[in-house]
């Protein structure tokens, strides 16, 4: 499963989803990746967030939640 349908699949169960590179961090040498989810079977007051070196090891961390 990519990222996308990743993130179809949750949007269809009512999680928001938030996938995103920070270029500063990347020129840093530091974790630029970062996967925040949302809403659905998390609770209206949870969020899970994850700030990896790469966008395999954030969607590593959101599948294992």
């Amino acid at each position: 499963m990519d990222v996308l349908e990743l993130m179809k699949w949750l949007a269809e169960r009512g999680v928001t989803t938030v996938f995103k590179v920070d270029g500063d961090r990347v020129i840093e040498r530091r974790a630029a990746w970062m996967v925040i989810v949302s809403g659905g079977p998390l609770g209206e007051d949870s969020f899970f967030r994850a700030d990896l070196a790469t966008p395999d090891a954030c969607l590593d961390s959101l599948l294992a939640i």
